[in-house]
């Protein structure tokens, strides 16, 4: 589906920033946006991802799938595509039997219109748990963990058609007093049980989609300026950075003081860290290619909130952040979050699933 350009200023659409998350969860009254085909209840797009979330997970409703995802949703995750809502629920219902007292605080809803009536919700949490349950990185451990979400959802006529999910798996994965890399093997080996060597299909495509695409030239240009045009900016930053390797206009774009939350917990600060932890990703992939998947923009107390949905295809022949040069190829979902200040990015956050690329450098999936 085409992605939205312009941005969403709908000042009768209240974003998260500020609000009580009890009050969040509370009936938000009548309509606020023109959302044809939703439930009654929901008073806007924002008000419909966080309720419907909070309703199934905390409330543990777990029914109400089946009314809000559509019976053919297409899930896409980088351990691979999921279709149909059975599918949906049954992944419900065994994270909540390993994590039955799980939490979803909503951190941020970036959404986009894409016309008629259909929507796009880039949805972050800040989720936590105690693994009093088997799950699908081993036998329960009595720890209670905490980690991000961002699920990217097109909505129309109350109920999710398409997902693209990433969590912090690796955050998760610390968090039960495991280590990424143990985990990561045995899935590996499990992938492995039948013989098979080659990337699944699934992988295989996706990665063609991204290397095959046509390189775009240098960019010489001075980036566009992120208040006046934030999707042209993020996409001109994502292609200058990760693609060109043009690490320096990470202080072009990013305040002095700017903070990154990263996959496995990690917490960056300022232009010299987050221009290290970028090298390291990029020295890690050395031919990894970069596409940017969608962008939604929305305005934010002092500036815009921008969510960027991105993909990566490359092969690890570095050491830099993942182990020894294993010469695998490798996939990577991700979602970003920035806000933006005067004109600058002040604060990120990047999520993707570093189990499931760690799998992918063990010979699995």
């Amino acid at each position: 589906m085409a992605e939205a350009r312009l941005i969403e200023l709908a000042p009768h659409v209240p974003g998260i920033d500020g609000r009580d998350i009890a009050a969040l969860h509370a009936p938000q009254g009548p309509r606020r946006q023109r959302i044809d085909g939703f439930d009654a209840d929901y008073a806007d797009i924002v008000d419909y991802i966080v309720r419907c979330t909070h309703r199934i997970w905390e409330q543990k409703d777990v029914g109400l799938i089946e009314t809000h995802y559509s019976a053919d949703c297409r899930v896409h995750l980088m351990t691979g595509p999921q279709v149909g809502v059975d599918g949906i629920v049954a992944g419900t219902v065994a994270t909540l039997a390993a994590f039955p007292d799980r939490t979803l605080v909503a951190e941020a809803v970036i959404w986009a219109d894409l016309g008629a009536q259909t929507f796009l919700t880039s949805h972050r949490i800040s989720g936590g748990g105690t693994n009093l349950g088997p799950s699908e990185f081993g036998p329960a451990t009595g720890r209670r963990v905490g980690y991000t979400t961002i699920a990217d959802c097109i909505c129309t006529g109350n109920r999710i058609v398409e997902e693209w999910l990433v969590r912090d798996n690796s955050a998760l994965v610390l968090g039960l007093g495991l280590h990424p890399g143990t985990v990561a093997r045995a899935q590996a080996a499990a992938d492995r049980a039948d013989g098979s060597t080659a990337p699944a299909p699934w992988r295989q495509a996706a990665m063609a989609r991204i290397l095959d695409a046509a390189r775009t030239p240098f960019p010489a240009a001075a980036l566009p300026d992120a208040t006046r045009d934030p999707h042209g900016f993020a996409h001109a930053l994502f292609d200058a950075v990760w693609n060109h390797r043009r690490f320096a206009r990470i202080r072009d774009a990013y305040d002095p003081a700017a903070t990154l939350a990263a996959p496995g917990g990690r917490e960056l600060f300022g232009h010299g860290e987050i221009t290290g932890w970028a090298a390291a990703l990029c020295a890690s992939f050395g031919d990894a290619r970069f596409a940017v998947d969608h962008v939604a923009v929305n305005e934010a107390p002092g500036g815009h909130d921008i969510a960027v949905r991105w993909t990566m295809a490359g092969t690890h022949d570095g050491d830099a952040l993942y182990g020894a040069a294993s010469g695998r190829p490798i996939y990577i979902l991700a979602v970003t979050h920035w806000r933006i200040a005067g004109g600058r990015i002040v604060d990120e956050v990047v999520v993707f699933d570093e189990i499931a690329l760690l799998r992918q450098i063990e010979g699995g999936l």
